[in-house]
């Protein structure tokens, strides 16, 4: 029995010591493990155009024969176990033949004063200020009419009718008859008497001139000594004839309309401008107008007036374009295309495929370094026609990506 204790014990410390050591052994074999495992990470790379592509050594896409890049997913990980955010997330680096691939290229955003152009669609009309009535000054019958067709051609110094009066042929009576009474009684030793034939022939000539006779024609009577039983009916000033109301042989009464005449030479363009655009309209602002029959010669007019009102139907505003029409080539009536051009405040400029809108903001890309692109958020102005302005987010002079844009974001993205 004494022996046996004799041995039990020391056996006891040999299994302790042996059991002791093997735990440590093993503790220290994974702590090792551990380590080894965080700091010995296995670099793969990948091809941005086709991620499912997977090399663990750097080469060529076999696919699309781009340049690999390294894969981030595999970066170390941090002490919660996830993986460390890259400082370099809205950046992209693309190599020489990443560029051509993508068919990347780039352009140096400028300073640049850029017109905005407003798009109207506008009516011809008459310009109602070079519109005029031809009537009648005195009752009568019409014996001749000089026009007889609506779109003719008539001048202020030839006549469109001639009228027979009773009562203008009594009244140039009358003037001659106060000529000779004024040179009977202008040797009159009485003033008064002498002062009254002057009275006479003035308040004749007065009536003659209220019935439509020209002085020339006052002259002429005065000349021949006979009163003319046909006067002529003149029109205010040269135009076309856009209405006749009357008949050759037909009795007129005083006042009444014979023709209507407008001058073609200068017209108006009636354009509707919507509300949004309507701070841009202004008094004296030049406008083109272009028509469908006359494409490559455009004319040019300026605004001389814009209604104080607005339609609530089309929630438009119209504005009035007074413009000169050289061989009456606009007619009235007639659709035309009006662009008016408002001049913007400088600003920088890029072209506008340049830009990337996202939904929420608007993102260019910056190339930063020669190969080296990094996204830009920017707010934008106004466009015009292909260039767009930049209010802030970028500065003169730096170089921005006009084509291959969205292949870049895309690789960002894969990043």
């Amino acid at each position: 029995m004494a022996l046996n204790k004799k041995f039990a014990i020391p056996l006891v410390i040999i299994l302790l010591a042996i059991a002791a050591g093997g735990g440590w052994f093993l503790w220290q074999n994974k702590v090792g493990g551990k380590s080894t495992d965080q700091t010995q990470v296995k670099q793969l790379y990948t091809c941005s155009m086709h991620p499912f592509i997977i090399k663990e050594k750097p080469g060529l896409c076999p696919i699309c024969g781009m340049e690999l890049i390294k894969k981030i997913d595999n970066a170390p990980k941090g002490v919660a176990g996830e993986p460390q955010k890259s400082d370099m997330h809205e950046h992209v680096s693309l190599s020489e033949k990443q560029r051509v691939m993508a068919n990347v290229a780039t352009s140096e955003a400028t300073s640049e004063t850029l017109n905005k152009e407003i798009n109207a669609v506008g009516i011809v009309q008459y310009n109602q200020s070079r519109q005029a009535k031809v009537t009648a000054w005195i009752a009568g019958r019409l014996e001749k009419l000089n026009v007889n067709s609506v779109g003719a051609f008539v001048s202020k110094e030839k006549p469109m009718a001639e009228i027979y009066s009773p009562d203008l042929i009594a009244t140039q009576q009358e003037y001659l008859l106060a000529l000779k009474s004024r040179e009977q009684l202008k040797n009159s030793p009485i003033a008064s008497i002498s002062q009254n034939g002057e009275g006479l022939v003035a308040s004749a000539r007065q009536r003659l001139l209220l019935f439509g006779v020209k002085e020339s024609q006052i002259a002429e009577l005065e000349r021949s000594g006979k009163p003319n039983i046909r006067i002529p009916i003149y029109s205010p000033f040269s135009g076309v004839v856009i209405e006749k109301m009357v008949q050759q042989g037909q009795y007129v009464a005083m006042g009444e309309a014979l023709f209507n005449i407008a001058d073609l030479s200068s017209v108006w363009v009636e354009v509707e401008v919507y509300e949004n655009e309507f701070s841009n309209i202004h008094i004296g602002q030049l406008v083109e107008i272009r028509s469908q029959s006359f494409p490559d010669k455009p004319s040019t007019g300026r605004i001389a007036f814009v209604y104080p009102f607005l339609d609530p139907k089309t929630r438009t505003v119209k504005a009035r374009i007074e413009l000169a029409n050289p061989g009456m080539k606009l007619k009235p009536e007639m659709f035309v295309n009006a662009i008016i051009r408002v001049p913007l405040a400088p600003s920088i400029v890029v072209p506008a495929t340049a830009v990337m809108n996202t939904g929420k903001r608007q993102v260019v890309w910056v190339e930063s370094s020669p190969g080296m692109f990094e996204s830009r958020t920017v707010q934008l102005g106004q466009q015009s026609g292909e260039k767009v302005q930049i209010l802030s987010g970028l500065q003169s002079g730096e170089k921005v990506a006009i084509s291959g844009g969205y292949l870049i974001d895309s690789e960002s993205q894969l990043k």
